[in-house]
Parts: structure tokens; C-alpha cells; sequence
């Protein structure tokens, strides 16, 4: 069991890929957080990245697992080995922090819970873009009526795919990804915060191209094969009553990012990116003409944010934002929705999950708190 601590937290990563950068440069300007180690199949790319961001030490993951400072673990390899690594993570007594999906699968997911309840630690997930001044001022304005009752809600991303850009997308391809895994879960994340807990859901599916091709970087040329459909359609019915109708799409011509509206008895309000951290939300009221900027007040810091949730929340004895439960009700929908396609039925949740709770516009991760 993880023993209780006082001062800033110590963290590691496993993982020193592309998005390792992100998480490393917001970590390590939070004072309540000390980042220590920097771990990695490829010793040269650990090494880089510690060196990189000021880390003290790299190495193999055995050697973090193995280094008493280190209190939480972020975990950023690939999503076939989340639940995997994350196991190893919580067997040695740290909490987690895991890059989404959670898992691959419903029972991987709640294992790894199992594993860490019994162990006395915590397990976390992204996305925290949802944390970012842009959602939570957004549902900040949901909670005081500015749309009165909220009832439903229209999300979209919609792009060509991400062989365009990312000079290895084949991961992105694979089970565990696509547009439904890969982006769903800042949607269904949001969505959450917004209704609470989804109860059913109806779906189609489509794979536009069952091979594509790399368009850019040292591979570019190189053609790979497509494991998993590249748009999803789906209804997702809440326990509240309320609904949504979700595109996710590797497969448009037309880029269509970021959209996510929520409607009610009074007004509809336009909510900023779920993958990004800031941004204003327009607000339409009955009989009005033009929009009312809902204007983001509070945090706007990057990828990361949520593992500073997680730290305080550890210190505080409170309860993390970004947790493992919301992430495995959030798999469970994405599952859902996977099968809702192949199958043609309608698909009912049997997990749930209570909504969580604001930050406040005064939240501040520069701070110095533990």
C-alpha cells in the first residue's frame, strides 16, 4: 500500500514518444510536483527526454518501478498495453495516471481498479482537457441555467485520418484506436460532465479504405493495413433522459473539429474544442439574433493538468476529477458503441458513474500548495 506522504509529489513517466513532450513541459512547471524519471523501451529517446525537461533520472521501467520517490506513474505507451503496464504500475504501489483508453476492454479496465483498491492506491485517466478553462467555464454556465434544463447535445469530429499528418499512424489504426478510441473520449468525457452517466446506446460503422498510406515524414509512401472502422454514428441515450448524436470519422474530406452543442429548455449553448484546454463557448437564447460570448476563466495549462488534480487530490484525501471510474464509463460507451454497430441492437450500459465536480475559476496549478 502506498504509504501517505506530505509535499510536492513525485512522478514518473513511461513513455518518452511524441506526446511525452507535451506532458514534460507542463509537469514539470507545477511546483506541487516533482518529475524524477523518465522511463522507456528505448534507453537513447529516455535519456533525451530527461535530459530535455531537467529530469534527474531515466532508465527501464523496471528501475522507476523500483524508485521509492516516485509516488505516480504516468503512463503513456500505446493503448494495447494500457491495462497491462497499468497493473505493473499499481503491483509496485503507485498510483496511476494513464493516457486513454483506459483499456481495451470492459474487464481489463475494471481489473485494473480491482488491483489498485486492493492495493490502496489511485488509478486516473485522460482526457484533462476537460479540466481546462474552456470546458469548465462552459459547464459552469450549464449549471447556472444560462440554457435552462439541459436536454440534448450534438458532437462531431470529422477529419481525412492521420496519416496526413503524424509520420507513424498505424497505431492509430489498430484496435484500441481509430477515430472512435483515439478521439471519442474527449466527446463521451465531456458529454459525462455535462448529462452524468450514458444508459444505452445505437450506432453504425463504415471503413471507407481497408489500407492506407503514410503522407508524410521519413515513411512517407509507406502503405498499411486499416484494423478498425473509420466513422461511427451513434446515439448515446443518458440515465437522466437526456440524448446525443456523436460522429467520430477518419474518413471526411471536409475537416469538422471541436463541435460540441448542448441545448435546453432555454437556450443552446456552443462549447469550445474537448481536445484543447481553452476557448470561449457562444451562447443562443430564444429570439436572439446573435450569439453571447461565455468568455473561459481559470487554468488554460496543458496535458498534465490532470495528474496535478490527481497529486492534490492524493494530499487532500479528496476525490481525483479525472478518474478511473469516469474513464472505464467512458470505455464502456465507446464499447457500446462498437457493438451497437456491428450488432444493429441497441446496447444498454451496465456500469455508471457520478458526474464530476467543477473546478473553480481560482484553481491554479502555478501555485505552490502542498
Amino acid at each position: 500500500m502506498s504509504a501517505a506522504r506530505g509535499g510536492p509529489v513525485g512522478v514518473g513517466i513511461i513513455g518518452a514518444g511524441y506526446i511525452s513532450g507535451q506532458y514534460l513541459s507542463t509537469l514539470t512547471a507545477f511546483p506541487d510536483l516533482r518529475v524524477l524519471f523518465v522511463a522507456d523501451l528505448d534507453l537513447a529517446r529516455a535519456r533525451a527526454q530527461a535530459e530535455a525537461f531537467g529530469v534527474p533520472r531515466f532508465g527501464t521501467v523496471d528501475q522507476l518501478l523500483d524508485d521509492d520517490d516516485v509516488e505516480i506513474v504516468v503512463n503513456l505507451t500505446i493503448p494495447a498495453v494500457h491495462a497491462e503496464v497499468g497493473r505493473r504500475i499499481v503491483t509496485a504501489g503507485k498510483h496511476v495516471w494513464s493516457e486513454k483508453p483506459l483499456a481495451l476492454d470492459h474487464e481489463s479496465g475494471a481489473a485494473l481498479l480491482a488491483a489498485a483498491a486492493d492495493t490502496g492506491v489511485r488509478v486516473a485517466c485522460a482526457p484533462d482537457t476537460v479540466l481546462g478553462a474552456g470546458i469548465q467555464s462552459a459547464l459552469r454556465a450549464i449549471d447556472r441555467g444560462d440554457i435552462g434544463e439541459p436536454l440534448t447535445a450534438t458532437t462531431l469530429f470529422q477529419v481525412g485520418g492521420p496519416e496526413a499528418w503524424h509520420p507513424d499512424p498505424e497505431f492509430l489504426f489498430a484496435r484500441g484506436a481509430g477515430p472512435l478510441f483515439d478521439m471519442g473520449p474527449y466527446y463521451v468525457t465531456t458529454l459525462v460532465h455535462v448529462f452524468g452517466a450514458a444508459a444505452r446506446v445505437s450506432a453504425v460503422s463504415s471503413t471507407s479504405h481497408t489500407e492506407r498510406t503514410i503522407a508524410t515524414g521519413p515513411r512517407a509512401g509507406t502503405a498499411f493495413a486499416v484494423e478498425v472502422p473509420t466513422h461511427h454514428a451513434a446515439l448515446i441515450g443518458f440515465a437522466g433522459g437526456q440524448s446525443a448524436a456523436s460522429t467520430f470519422s477518419f474518413q471526411d474530406a471536409q475537416r469538422r473539429v471541436g463541435f460540441v452543442e448542448i441545448s435546453g429548455t432555454e437556450g443552446t449553448l456552443v462549447l469550445p474544442d474537448p481536445n484543447k484546454f481553452e476557448g470561449d463557448s457562444l451562447l443562443w437564447r430564444f429570439g436572439q439574433e446573435e450569439p453571447t460570448v461565455v468568455a473561459a476563466q481559470g487554468s488554460t495549462h496543458a496535458r498534465g493538468s490532470g495528474v496535478l488534480d490527481l497529486a492534490r487530490a492524493i494530499r487532500g484525501d479528496e476525490t481525483e476529477r479525472a478518474s478511473g471510474a469516469l474513464a472505464l464509463h467512458v470505455l464502456d460507451v465507446l464499447l457500446a458503441i462498437e457493438r451497437a454497430a456491428e450488432t444493429g441492437a441497441v446496447v444498454p450500459l451496465t456500469s455508471t458513474v457520478e458526474q464530476p465536480a467543477r473546478l473553480s475559476e481560482s484553481w491554479d496549478p502555478a501555485a505552490a500548495t502542498l
